[in-house]
């Protein structure tokens, strides 16, 4: 029996592209929200040795441990941000993670607001994305609503217009009728009646 059935190492490659794309896009964003935590808690911990050392005038960094993840974001809070990652669609997983970047850095916020700062970005891609899909649908609208007009448009601009011609007698045609006709001014357009 070989050893290689045992351990799987001739199992396809394609595994990971089998994966859920909206599946990746949950893990990618909420790996990065555990990281921005992490380094929160890091700058925030540089920060209260900096203070201590000003304030004792001793630095006695070296003998404290840290534990390595202090802060963690509850269970519905986790579950609640992971809905809301379902809803980016994959090409603005990377837009996302640049924008939450830049908000952490800008705001340098403690473990606590990271989280909300990361729910801020969300909703604003998810905002984004909802009015690219109504803008999208408008111009479907508009393309098939411009297609059926131009084809009204060319049938009426076959028809004629002659605005004088009526059934109804009046006395000035009577009168007209004996006259010649006047030239009209360039910007007036000439009708000419076709009986």
């Amino acid at each position: 029996m070989a050893l290689a059935s045992w351990f799987r190492w001739n199992e396809s490659p394609n595994r990971i592209s089998q994966r859920n794309p909206t599946e990746m896009v949950v893990e990618t964003l909420m790996m990065e929200l555990s990281w921005q935590i992490k380094q929160a808690e890091k700058q925030q911990r540089e920060r209260e040795n900096e203070y201590r050392k000003i304030k004792t005038g001793v630095d006695y960094g070296w003998l404290v441990s840290y534990p390595k993840h202090n802060y963690d974001i509850s269970p519905g809070e986790r579950l609640q941000l992971e809905d809301m990652c379902t809803k980016i669609h994959p090409s603005y997983c990377g837009p996302v993670i640049i924008r939450f970047r830049q908000i952490v850095a800008e705001y340098e916020p403690e473990a606590q607001e990271v989280s909300r700062l990361f729910r801020s970005v969300l909703q604003e891609a998810a905002e984004k994305i909802k009015e690219e899909e109504e803008a999208k649908k408008l111009a479907r609208q508009w393309n098939t609503k411009n297609r059926t007009s131009l084809s009204l448009t060319t049938f009426k601009s076959r028809s004629r217009i002659c605005p004088f011609i009526s059934d109804i007698k009046t006395i000035s045609e009577d009168v007209e009728r004996g006259t010649q006709p006047t030239r009209r001014v360039w910007s007036m357009p000439e009708f000419r009646n076709t009986k």
